[in-house]
């Protein structure tokens, strides 16, 4: 990993403590319900963004990035790579500080326009083993 690249995640993993999880289920065996939970037991202010969802751990969920009121530090994006620049675009609407599309999701036409309107990005990794490895570290 790039020295870069372990800055940034660093800054957002220190930073970000509201987190729109995108495409987050009420399902506990998917990916984004775990990674959520283990976000929420970590401190951090989840808020689901899921259209097909009205509550996901405990928290209310909402539509679109749009329709969440307040100010959201990060965008944690659990969709298709190809879903990815609409949702970047309502995220640079909504001012967030950052973008993290999980493992196996990258768009390179989305993180450049993040990165361009200002925002730290991070493609094809997991938030979750991201955390756990920097806790481990001391």
């Amino acid at each position: 990993m790039s020295t870069q690249l372990t800055m940034i995640i660093d800054e957002i993993l220190r930073d970000c403590r509201t987190i729109a999880v995108v495409g987050l289920s009420s399902n506990p065996v998917r990916p984004s319900y775990h990674v959520a939970a283990y976000m929420q037991s970590h401190g951090h202010r989840i808020i689901p963004v899921n259209p097909n969802e009205t509550n996901v751990l405990g928290e209310q969920a909402y539509p679109s990035l749009g329709a969440v009121p307040g100010p959201i530090d990060l965008v944690n994006i659990f969709r298709k790579s190809e879903d990815v620049l609409p949702i970047v675009e309502e995220a640079i609407a909504h001012g967030v500080k950052a973008i993290w599309m999980q493992e196996g999701i990258s768009n390179e036409q989305a993180a450049v326009r993040a990165r361009e309107s200002g925002l730290l990005v991070v493609m094809d990794r997991c938030w979750l083993k991201e955390q756990a490895a920097r806790s481990h570290r001391g």
